[in-house]
């Protein structure tokens, strides 16, 4: 999608703090971090929201959560973590673009939001 921020972030039109990337997916620091450690997951393909995967997206969901555990290795993120994806106006899903938050270095609160 051409006007789609993380679609340029993905496609590296827009500089990003990268700490993993392979050919599927591209995972950076949030701009505006809620936690000490805050980094952001998205696929490359442009898909809007939860409610826009479809069955053939299957392989790519999976290799998302696989790779979230990894990324959270990579950050020392060792005592947990937290992963948030807001999906729709309700949630406050401000970037019309698939994405999961890595929160972590900090406690969480229960209950979010």
């Amino acid at each position: 999608m051409a006007d789609c921020i993380f679609c340029k972030i993905g496609n590296h039109e827009i500089p990003s703090n990268v700490v993993y990337e392979d050919e599927k997916l591209i995972c950076f620091h949030d701009l505006d971090p809620q936690a000490p450690v805050h980094v952001l997951v998205i696929p490359k393909k442009h898909i809007e929201s939860l409610d826009d995967v479809k069955d053939e997206d299957g392989q790519l969901m999976g290799h998302i959560m696989v790779t979230i555990k990894v990324i959270a290795e990579k950050l020392g993120l060792e005592n947990g973590y937290r992963v948030v994806s807001n999906n729709g106006e309700d949630a406050f899903q401000t970037v019309k673009h698939l994405h999961f938050h890595i929160l972590g270095k900090r406690k969480m609160t229960w209950p979010p939001g």
